[in-house]
C-alpha cells in the first residue's frame, strides 16, 4: 500500500531521433518538479474506498445499522469499493516504485527501505488487532501466519482475511517488493515503442484471470459473503500473489510508457468518468470480473493522468497540502481502519442503531482512524524510515561529507 515518493530522473531507453532528444531535454525538468504529490493524495481516496467497503459489510463483527433494507442497499453500493481500492494500490505501487527507481540503487538497499516502511506499521496493527479482538477467535497458527505475511498462500477464506483483515494485501505487496528489482530490470529492456503491446497484454491477463477461475476451480465450498463463488476460485483470482503480480506489472509498464513519452494522456476528469463507468460495470458482470477487470483500465488511466498533471504543472485537486498529508498517513489508515471498526462494534455489544446514528458512528470512526493513523505515522513510520532506511555507514559518510 505504501509507495516511495522521491523521483530521480533517468534517461529514457529505446528512443531515437527527435523523440529521444525531446525526452532527454524534458527529463531534468521532470526530476525537479515531479514528486507526484497528486498520486499521494489519491492514495487516501483509495484507502477511504476500502473503509467504505468494510463499514457496510453486513456481518456481526462490523454491522451497526438495524434497518436491513438500508444496510443491504449500502452494502450493494460499496461491495466492490474494496476491490477498487486494492487494485488501485497494486497498480500504483508498480507505477511509483518505477518512477522513483534510482539507477545506482542496490537490490538490498531497495528491500531495506521497503521493509522499514512497511513492516513496523504492519506489526503494530497486528498487535492491536490481536489484543483488542482477534485473539478471541484466532488460532496460534493463523496468527503466526499473519505476523509473517504468509496468510495469502493457502485457499482458505478465514485464513486469508484473518486478524486485521485488510492486511492480506500487504502479504501480496511483500511479494511485489521482493520481485521488483528483477521485474524492473526485465521491463527496462523492452523497446519503448513496444510497451503498448505489453500493457495490452497485462490488461488482457487481468481479464483472463476470472475466466480461468470460474472454469478451472471447484464450485464449492462457497465464500461466506453470500456470493455464488467458490473459496478456491476467489483466492486464485483475487488473493494469490503471482496472479495479482499482473496488476503490479501493469503499473511498472505504464510508468515506463509515461517516462518515455509513449503514453496518450486523456486527463484526470475523463479518467474519473471512466472509473465511475467501470464501477457501474461491476454491477453487470460476474463478481470476479468486477473485483479487478472492470476497473483496471480506468485505474491505469487515472494514475497516469495524475502523474502527468504533476509533471506538467497542471491543476490537480489532489496536490494540495491537506490531500498530500492524508495520502502520507493513508498506509496507516488502511491498516488501522478495520481494527477501529471491529473494536467499535465489540464495545457496543449487540445493540443495533438507526441509519442516522450508525452513519454518525462510522464518520466518527473514520475521523478517529485518521487521528490514530497520524500518530502511527508520526511515532513509528516516519522516524523509523529516517533512521533505518539507509545503512548506518552510508548515513555517517553523508553527514561527514
Amino acid at each position: 500500500m505504501a509507495t516511495d515518493q522521491v523521483l530521480t530522473g533517468s534517461a529514457p531507453a529505446g528512443e531515437s531521433g527527435v523523440g529521444a532528444q525531446a525526452a532527454e531535454a524534458a527529463e531534468p525538468k521532470r526530476a525537479q518538479i515531479s514528486r507526484l504529490p497528486s498520486l499521494t493524495g489519491l492514495r487516501f481516496l483509495a484507502a477511504l474506498a476500502v473503509f467504505a467497503h468494510h463499514a457496510f459489510l453486513p456481518i456481526p463483527p462490523l454491522r451497526l445499522l438495524a434497518d436491513d433494507r438500508t444496510e443491504f442497499r449500502l452494502f450493494r453500493w460499496f461491495d466492490q469499493a474494496g476491490g477498487l481500492g486494492v487494485s488501485f494500490f497494486f497498480v500504483l505501487s508498480g507505477f511509483v516504485l518505477t518512477w522513483s527507481a534510482r539507477d545506482n540503487d542496490t537490490t538490498t538497499g531497495f528491500w531495506r527501505r521497503r521493509f522499514v516502511k512497511i513492516y513496523p506499521n504492519y506489526v503494530v496493527a497486528w498487535v492491536l488487532a490481536m489484543v483488542l479482538f482477534a485473539s478471541d477467535y484466532t488460532s496460534t497458527r493463523i496468527a503466526v501466519a499473519n505476523l509473517f505475511m504468509v496468510q495469502v498462500w493457502v485457499p482458505k477464506y478465514f485464513t486469508n482475511f484473518s486478524v486485521d483483515s485488510p492486511s492480506w494485501s500487504l502479504g501480496v505487496e511483500a511479494v511485489f517488493y521482493l520481485s521488483f528489482p528483477l521485474l524492473l530490470a526485465v521491463f527496462r529492456r523492452i523497446d519503448a515503442r513496444h510497451l503498448k503491446y505489453w500493457i495490452i497484454g497485462a490488461i488482457a491477463a487481468v481479464w483472463a484471470t476470472p475466466a480461468v477461475a470460474y472454469a478451472a476451480f471447484p464450485k464449492t465450498p462457497l465464500v461466506p459473503s453470500g456470493q455464488d463463488l467458490s473459496v478456491s476460485a476467489y483466492w486464485f483470482s483475487y488473493v494469490l500473489p503471482p496472479v495479482r503480480m499482473v496488476d503490479f506489472a501493469l503499473g511498472i509498464l505504464v510508468a515506463l510508457a509515461v517516462k518515455h513519452g509513449r503514453w496518450r494522456n486523456i486527463g484526470m476528469i475523463p479518467s474519473f468518468v471512466l472509473l465511475a463507468g467501470g464501477y457501474w460495470l461491476t454491477y453487470h458482470v460476474p463478481y470476479l470480473y468486477g473485483q479487478r477487470a472492470a476497473m483496471i483500465i480506468p485505474i491505469a488511466l487515472l494514475i497516469a493522468a495524475a502523474a502527468t498533471a504533476d509533471i506538467e504543472g497542471r491543476f490537480s485537486l489532489f496536490r494540495n497540502r491537506t490531500m498530500v498529508w492524508l495520502g502520507e498517513i493513508s498506509f496507516a489508515f488502511y491498516l488501522l481502519h478495520y481494527i477501529a471498526l471491529s473494536w467499535l462494534r465489540k464495545q457496543l455489544g449487540t445493540e443495533m442503531y438507526s441509519t442516522t446514528q450508525g452513519i454518525a458512528m462510522l464518520v466518527g470512526a473514520a475521523v478517529g482512524t485518521v487521528v490514530l493513523s497520524w500518530l502511527l505515522y508520526r511515532l513509528v513510520e516516519a522516524p523509523l524510515v529516517r533512521r533505518f532506511s539507509r545503512p548506518r555507514r552510508a548515513a555517517r559518510t553523508e553527514v561527514v561529507a
